[in-house]
């Protein structure tokens, strides 16, 4: 049985309708579905572990921190880093590339050094390096996209020099769908002494990632994104890094002694999980990439691509279609219709079908602006779609676009 039909019972949400058609749920992307398991995981925290972690002596409160505990170092060795200790919980990635920006970056640039990044990056990685280019005097700069929606290594390796202290870069891009050579990218800037973070949110949910294999300073994803409940990701940090950085928040948890007029902080990874953390969603992330990991990323990697096939030959073979990135790609695909028909107008009419598809400029607004585009349409894959949503959703595409090349 394929992987979509194997676990499409997982996920009671796909089960219902909307306006009397089956939910076609093509907005993975932006955010996926939660399994069972997950739901299970959340809910028997609250209902029968529910205490503060850390620190406590009661029953409740070591059940709940043994369990958080476990689920960074599910996480850890999920993406392979060396301890649970390079693992720290964030709300979000954005939280995450934030803290990075914010200890790292506001405590080692200076005028005049470099950070270089894509022009495809999603805006939660472009604006916290503004902030901190304003605030220290460094120079942001940004590598440009090849004709076919590619990572420009050319431009790329033009860029690069004595003078660029951080690279930031997405793994796969939110809009082009493209996979950017993330070994090489970091292979190249650490040869100039820069540092790098990797955006990893549209790659961990989708395929195996070896932080170890990559190399990578900094890796950022959102739980959300890979089965998980909204309002917990992770930032990966290697541990000399994170020793190194000051902390992000000052409060509880993230202290080891606290005097009236100084204190000193706690060991990794708490150090930067200041307050009360979002327990149940961490374990719930535990939940998540047990999940994942029985039915193996590779297995998910390999079924998406096939079902990205489906849909870039689908897609293709329609008229008045423009698909932005390249032919090999990731499970997603922006594309446009017929000019002068806006991307949300077809978003609205496919959702009267029940499918789900996002709009928009996708947080990639200077990517749009150098295609010339005030937004696409974005259909976007996970492992428990289906070949059958993918045709219903090519056949209800098309008779969309023909209603507007009628009105036309």
């Amino acid at each position: 049985m394929a992987l979509g039909a194997a676990t499409r019972n997982d996920f009671p949400i796909l089960a219902q309708t909307i306006h009397g058609q089956p939910l076609i749920y093509f907005d993975n992307a932006a955010s996926s579905q939660k399994p069972t398991a997950v739901l299970d995981a959340w809910q028997h925290y609250y209902r029968c572990d529910h205490a503060n972690v850390h620190r406590g002596a009661h029953t409740l409160s070591n059940r709940a921190t043994a369990a958080y505990e476990q689920s960074r170092i599910k996480v850890a060795q999920f993406i392979g880093a060396r301890t649970p200790y390079e693992i720290v919980f964030t709300r979000n990635a954005s939280e995450a590339i934030n803290l990075v920006a914010q200890t790292w970056g506001l405590s080692r640039l200076k005028p005049g050094d470099e950070i270089l990044l894509t022009v495809m990056e999603h805006h939660s990685n472009i604006v916290p390096w503004q902030i901190v280019a304003q605030r220290t005097g460094a120079v942001l700069r940004f590598v440009p996209v090849t004709a076919d929606g590619s990572f420009d290594g050319d431009a790329y390796q033009r860029l690069l020099g004595d003078r660029t202290k951080i690279v930031s870069f997405v793994h796969v891009s939110n809009t082009l769908g493209c996979i950017t050579p993330a070994a090489e990218i970091i292979r190249l800037a650490h040869a100039c002494g820069a540092k790098v973070l990797l955006d990893a949110c549209q790659s961990v949910p989708h395929m195996p990632i070896d932080v170890q294999e990559l190399d990578c300073d900094w890796l950022v994803a959102s739980g959300h994104k890979m089965c998980a409940p909204t309002g917990i990701g992770f930032l990966f940090g290697k541990e000399q890094l994170l020793e190194a950085m000051p902390p992000f928040l000052g409060g509880g948890e993230m202290i080891a002694e606290v005097y009236l007029d100084h204190a000193t902080y706690a060991e990794l990874p708490h150090k930067f999980e200041a307050g009360t953390p979002a327990i149940g969603e961490a374990i719930a992330l535990g939940a998540a990439v047990d999940y994942l990991s029985h039915l193996g990323m590779d297995t998910i990697h390999a079924y998406e691509g096939e079902l990205t096939a489906h849909l870039m030959a689908g897609l293709s073979a329609l008229g008045d279609v423009t698909i932005y990135g390249p032919t090999q790609r990731a499970g997603l695909a922006a594309f446009t219709g017929p000019e002068g028909v806006h991307a949300n107008d077809i978003a609205a009419m496919l959702d009267q079908e029940g499918i789900a598809v996002r709009s928009g400029h996708h947080c990639t607004q200077p990517l749009h602006r150098s295609l010339g585009l005030s937004g696409t349409a974005r259909a976007s894959l996970y492992f428990y779609n289906t070949h059958a949503e993918v045709d219903r959703f090519l056949l209800k595409l098309e008779e969309v676009l023909a209603f507007f090349r009628r009105l036309m």
